[in-house]
């Protein structure tokens, strides 16, 4: 196992953690009023951020030499891009059972695998230090812009969609899908 402490030192995941971890206490301290109404805008927000620092992860310090590394990467990096939805979204549930709602739980589960799907595209693209942007900025197309009624808008605005809306479920998953894959299989951009 001492090569998975290595692997999450070199990715900066106990600096991701903690930022992380920082957004739960935050979220937490600005709920202490009790239950409200659920808040999908700040879900998502949190879910977003979380997503945004544990994707910088995505990439070592040298791409080169991890292409030449005679490790199997593409399992680790599929690994990877899943346990940022898993732990992104395992944050915002459990800040959610100290009585803060926020959203539900299919929409906790859809969105942080859409997001993270989004930052291992965005590392394929951009790298691993901009893999945050695809997430963002979709988030801020989602709640900024007014997107077209109908499927378009489902598909545009996906993760503010409520529980059940069937092409904003497709939409996330395949997201997940397309950029596990892709980052699995060409890791990072140099």
């Amino acid at each position: 196992m001492r090569w998975l402490g290595l692997y999450a030192r070199s990715r900066q995941m106990p600096a991701s953690a903690g930022v992380v971890v920082l957004v739960a206490l935050a979220v937490c301290a600005l709920n202490q009023d009790g239950p409200g109404p659920v808040d999908l805008g700040m879900a998502v927000l949190v879910l977003t951020v979380n997503v945004a620092a544990a994707s910088v992860g995505l990439g070592g310090r040298d791409v080169v030499l991890e292409r030449t590394a005679a490790i199997r990467w593409v399992p680790r990096r599929a690994a990877h891009v899943l346990l940022i939805g898993a732990f992104a979204g395992a944050v915002l549930l459990a800040v959610q059972a100290t009585g803060a709602k926020l959203a539900p739980t299919e929409v906790v589960l859809r969105d942080s695998a859409g997001l993270a799907g989004l930052a291992g595209l965005g590392a394929v693209l951009c790298g691993a230090q901009l893999a945050w942007t695809l997430p963002t900025g979709w988030l801020a197309i989602a709640l900024l812009v007014p997107a077209p009624q109908g499927r378009v808008g489902e598909v545009i605005d996906w993760m503010i969609f409520p529980p059940g809306t069937a092409a904003s479920s497709g939409t996330a998953w395949t997201l997940l899908a397309t950029g596990t894959v892709a980052y699995a299989l060409a890791g990072p951009r140099r």
